[in-house]
């Protein structure tokens, strides 16, 4: 990135364990812009060619096998041109309630980030995250490998008990204009960061802002507002990197931002009910989502569904999108994402900057 950087405590954080290759010369992030792990949508290839750009990349697991986990993973391995030996310069994420159903399969899924040497882990949507970052903690003492955890939290009790009791290595803090699973009766982002932010200490972990977020501008008033980076899912959901198809991206490309909508349609749709009390999921509204609030039998929505995924029919299969999808207007490169985002925001924070005079 030939802009100049942008430096937070996410940048430094992520910057602390210092790795050099031919393909990254890059000793920290330089953005702190970050593709989030979006289970079914972000891979290996998208997350390293964020990290690659200068932000900071999330790869997605739902109920994978630890196989499809291992060859993302050498994906990104390879993108990024990382030894073995080296920090894989990329988190991995993970649904805290799946985590729980299985736990053998779940231990080996992140035992696996430690014998690839991942240098993040992003949890979110469980009651018993404390478990497994327990678990994780343990393991890196064994291993020798650090690994920077990520909670997700949509309240401030939440995000104290994420600092103090669980000790997270970052915060995010996700607004209700999120897309993706969320808190049902969440704060605007605008509202839940400060509230966040004024319960953290100066030399508290970095918050992020994650929901609705579209552009460096919006990058800009987060890191005004006192975060340490911003999260954006939609925006990468457009990359052609991710595991969205083609139909899917049409779709977000042709939404409104009215179009994004709170519902818990698409997971009674597809039968994945195990989402903790409280939480459901923002997206486009489409067919799935009016048969579900008019009524239609469960079991006839859940065939209806299963036939529609079959032909990717995007007026029935979940588009997940937050609320900023209405500012989205074309495919790019991940690259060319990262690098867009942060020239706004560079434009914007000096802009900022020429509102005072003395």
């Amino acid at each position: 990135m030939s802009s100049p950087a942008i430096q937070t405590k996410l940048t430094e954080l992520l910057g602390s364990s210092r790795i050099l290759t031919t393909a990254s010369p890059f000793s920290a992030i330089t953005t702190p812009v970050v593709s989030p792990a979006m289970a079914y949508a972000s891979g290996g290839a998208l997350a390293a060619e964020v990290t690659l750009a200068g932000g900071f990349g999330f790869i997605g697991v739902g109920s994978e096998p630890a196989e499809k986990l291992s060859r993302e993973l050498a994906t990104a391995r390879r993108i990024l041109n990382t030894e073995p030996t080296s920090t894989l310069r990329i988190g991995v994420g993970f649904l805290g309630w799946i985590l729980d159903q299985n736990e053998s399969l779940s231990k080996e899924l992140i035992n696996l980030l430690f014998e690839q040497r991942v240098q993040a882990v992003w949890l979110s949507f469980g009651n018993k995250l404390a478990q497994w970052i327990e678990y994780i903690r343990a393991q890196s003492q064994q291993s020798g490998h650090p690994i920077f955890i990520f909670v997700v939290v949509s309240s401030p009790a939440e995000s104290q008990r994420a600092i103090n009791e669980w000790k997270a290595d970052v915060i995010v803090a996700q607004g209700i204009e999120a897309g993706g699973h969320g808190a049902s009766q969440g704060l605007p982002l605008l509202t839940l960061l400060p509230l966040i932010l004024s319960q953290t200490s100066p030399t508290g972990p970095p918050v992020l802002g994650a929901g609705g977020l579209a552009s460096g501008s919006h990058i800009a008033a987060l890191l005004t507002l006192g975060a340490s980076g911003a999260v954006l899912g939609t925006r990468f959901l457009l990359a052609e990197e991710s595991l969205y198809t083609a139909n899917q991206r049409a779709v977000l490309i042709a939404a409104s931002s009215a179009q994004s909508m709170r519902t818990r349609a698409f997971d009674e749709a597809r039968g994945s009910v195990g989402w903790p009390q409280g939480i459901d999921g923002r997206g486009i509204r489409n067919a799935t989502v009016t048969d579900y609030e008019n009524g239609v039998d469960i079991s006839v929505l859940r065939e209806k569904y299963k036939e529609a995924a079959a032909k990717d029919d995007t007026d029935r299969i979940i588009v997940w999108a937050g609320t900023g999808v209405g500012l989205m207007n074309r495919t790019q490169p991940a690259k060319d994402i990262v690098r867009e985002l942060h020239d706004e925001c560079l434009s914007r924070l000096n802009d900022a900057q020429n509102l005072i005079r003395a």
